[in-house]
């Protein structure tokens, strides 16, 4: 396993990063200790996880996946061991976790505080704001929207409230999720001049359909120190070619729920031929060649697998011993040019 220190914080991480939305609803709990304990083996010491999880929420399951880790982390004794993070949710589709949802002091102090019960665990180490308060590009949703009022939560406060976390001992480091190039400075900005914590990850999506991070969010990467978690990397499992012509392999996340469709525009169908058959072209796993495009990105400190299997685990863990070729590379950013970004 290789592993990155995430600049401006004492946390380092393995490249690999086990994502965990599946576990409470494509997995049970014995799948979940299963893949817990296999990933650790393998020497994969990230877990990410989100009070809404797991995926696709629902007020019936939501905080599920949180329960699950949590037995895990108490059974295991292994809390030391990990760096765990978790995500309080932002307002907007989830309004049953809890009343009037924002990222205010109110609402990031009881996630916390409920986040942490349901971990079995007196603090987290990497705490993120699931997607922003206001209304922006998030989530595939291109072109922005002009709101025409302001958000009355500031950046400022939802600031000022994780401080209050990191001051009490509760959460160790901050990141964001889902987040622009304004809005990521903005934080950076603000942490400098009233001398509040500062975002050392951010967490958004990043594949071959979706190189959208490398526009802006890449400079800033470079130069302030603000490391990718990259989630999707497969793409809801697009780009490992299993639905193509019209495939929906029995049990896969894509054949059982409809609302995943943010990778299945026709352009988004025509690039994932072309990346699978080139895969093929050099005896890969399609699957294992896009997850190894995603390593090997600079500003890339872990790339957030999920699985269903411990066949599919153990095949996204083992990316990490692909190392793509310079010829290979270019015939991506060839067939990249081709489908620029076609499922943002």
């Amino acid at each position: 396993m290789q592993y990155t220190k995430l600049p401006h914080s004492t946390l380092e991480i393995s490249k690999i990063c086990l994502g965990t939305m599946t576990f409470g609803e494509q997995n049970n709990q014995a799948q979940a200790f299963q893949q817990l304990d296999y990933a650790l083996e393998r020497g994969v010491n990230f877990i990410d996880t989100a009070e809404m999880y797991p995926v696709p929420p629902s007020a019936k399951t939501q905080g599920l996946t949180e329960e699950y880790i949590g037995r895990w982390l108490e059974k295991s004794a292994k809390r030391e061991k990990v760096v765990l993070a978790t995500k309080v949710a932002g307002p907007r589709s989830v309004s049953y976790i809890r009343d009037k949802m924002a990222l205010d002091h109110r609402n990031i102090h009881q996630a916390i505080d409920d986040s942490l019960r349901r971990l079995k665990t007196d603090y987290i180490d990497l705490y993120q704001l699931h997607w922003p308060q206001r209304q922006t590009n998030t989530f595939g949703l291109l072109n922005y929207p002009y709101p025409e009022t302001q958000e009355e939560i500031t950046l400022i406060e939802t600031l000022e409230a994780m401080n209050d976390l990191v001051r009490m001992g509760k959460v160790r480091y901050i990141g964001v999720s889902n987040e622009t190039p304004w809005g990521l400075m903005t934080y950076l900005r603000l942490a400098e001049k009233h001398d509040l914590p500062r975002m050392v990850s951010i967490q958004n999506p990043y594949n071959l359909l979706n190189r959208s991070f490398e526009v802006g969010l890449s400079e800033i990467s470079h130069h302030e120190g603000v490391k990718l978690l990259a989630y999707s990397p497969l793409a809801f499992g697009a780009l490992s070619g299993k639905y193509l012509h019209g495939a929906r392999p029995s049990g896969a996340r894509c054949s059982l729920y409809e609302r995943f469709q943010r990778y299945f525009t026709p352009q988004g169908i025509a690039a994932t031929q072309a990346y699978v058959d080139l895969a093929h072209e050099f005896d890969l796993d399609p699957a294992q060649m896009a997850l190894a495009f995603v390593n090997q990105r600079p500003f890339v400190a872990a790339n957030i697998i999920g699985a269903t299997t411990l066949e599919q685990l153990k095949a996204n863990i083992d990316s990490v011993e692909v190392v793509l070729s310079e010829e290979l590379l270019g015939k991506i950013n060839q067939i990249a040019i081709q489908y620029s970004n076609p499922c943002p």
